[in-house]
């Protein structure tokens, strides 16, 4: 319980750190929200847990994959915002847009015979 409230308190902070960066420098705080910091602290959390080559190999594959559909968000969501279109209504647009393209993955990957 311990290591899973450790793991917690880093991650919070540096999600804190990055918001808190937004507000004064908005580029230096989408730099450190866009560095991979979540999947390697994740890579680090799960080869604590389980130091297997082939687990690590397959959910950083996976990670790459799931990755993509997330990406057109981040470009529907700034024009929504430069024409007139609300924050709750361009965060929701970009969230159904990426649950979408995600459900999209999970039933195409199979078919491409990519493992997610």
């Amino acid at each position: 319980m311990l290591f899973l409230a450790l793991k917690a308190l880093i991650s919070g902070i540096l999600i804190a750190a990055a918001s808190t960066l937004a507000k004064r420098y908005p580029g230096f705080g989408a730099l450190v929200a866009s560095l991979p910091l979540v999947s390697v602290l994740g890579m680090i959390w799960l080869w604590g847990e389980k130091p297997d080559t082939g687990n690590m190999a397959a959910h950083i594959g996976a990670t790459f994959w799931y990755i993509l559909p997330s990406l057109p968000m981040f470009v529907v969501m700034p024009v929504l915002l430069r024409h007139g279109a609300g924050f709750w209504l361009t965060l929701g647009v970009g969230c159904a847009l990426t649950i979408v393209l995600y459900t999209a993955l999970v039933a195409l990957a199979p078919r491409l015979g990519i493992a997610l």
